[in-house]
């Protein structure tokens, strides 16, 4: 098996922004040795970003799940996104555990998820319906052992109590925590259940993320670009890929004094000890 210069361990290539031309996409990625997880938000992505993974021989996967924000239908704002993608209704769904223990089963599955809490302009119910959701992934997970692909928006403190609840059921190693933003306690109390931590284009611009970036060991970060959302600079306002990767692995060294080298190197390393693909 070969080893990639690096791994961009959440993006969206199987989503409508790269209807036209997402085959050229993941080609220009893996041609720069940029390995990618096309990460599920519901059924019909999950399936999708299933259907894409074996079309590669190598370096092309997949996770699979249900997203907080479709547990319920809501309009989702572009600036929420970072404002380079049109507004979406996301259609309300329910976790049905049988469908997606179904497609977990393809080899080319790594994760469980995008799953988690996001509170953003929500309320009580939708906490109590992204809550069930999310526990049923965790069970998943544990069935089928597997990691899970964590989502979390202004709900920190909810997490935590769950990942506690339920940490006789967590796999080793547990998972990601996508997208990090909370402080440097939730920070700890997840290091201490065993997750990591992956990072994307908005550490390129924005300097709130700086200190819990020094703090997390670097055998506990990993490299994403959630495309098509939050492009790094130099690309800002544009759609986002894989191949963009490289601009979060730039600051990531900047940040930590390390060499290019070793942020591809380690955060590489990091990626396939949790996914083994």
């Amino acid at each position: 098996m070969s080893t990639p210069k690096f791994f961009d361990v959440h993006t969206h290539i199987q989503f409508n922004a790269f209807k036209e031309d997402g085959d050229a996409v993941m080609k220009r990625a893996l041609d720069a040795g940029i390995w990618l997880v096309n990460v599920g938000t519901q059924k019909d992505t999950s399936r999708r970003a299933v259907e894409i993974a074996p079309k590669y021989p190598e370096g092309v996967y997949a996770t699979i799940g249900l997203h907080p924000i479709h547990t319920e239908k809501y309009y989702h704002d572009p600036q929420e996104f970072g404002g380079t993608e049109n507004g979406f209704e996301s259609r309300e769904e329910v976790f049905d555990y049988g469908y997606y223990k179904k497609l977990a089963a393809d080899p080319k599955v790594v994760a469980i998820g995008e799953c988690g809490l996001d509170y953003y302009r929500l309320g009580d119910d939708s906490k109590r319906k992204q809550s069930e959701a999310f526990i049923a992934q965790i069970e998943l997970a544990h069935e089928i052992k597997k990691p899970l692909m964590i989502h979390c928006r202004s709900a920190y403190d909810d997490l935590v109590e769950i990942l506690n609840f339920k940490s006789q059921i967590l796999n080793s190693p547990p998972g990601i925590i996508h997208f990090f933003a909370g402080n440097l306690e939730h920070a700890k109390k997840l290091l201490d259940m065993g997750f990591s931590f992956s990072f994307g284009g908005v550490i390129t611009f924005a300097r709130s993320y700086d200190d819990v970036l020094k703090y997390i060991s670097m055998e506990k970060i990993l490299l994403e670009t959630d495309a098509p959302y939050v492009a790094p600079v130099p690309y800002r306002g544009k759609r986002n890929e894989p191949a963009y990767v490289v601009e979060v692995a730039k600051k990531l060294a900047e940040l930590r004094g390390l060499s290019f080298e070793e942020v591809s190197e380690q955060t590489s390393k990091n990626a396939k000890r949790i996914f083994a693909p």
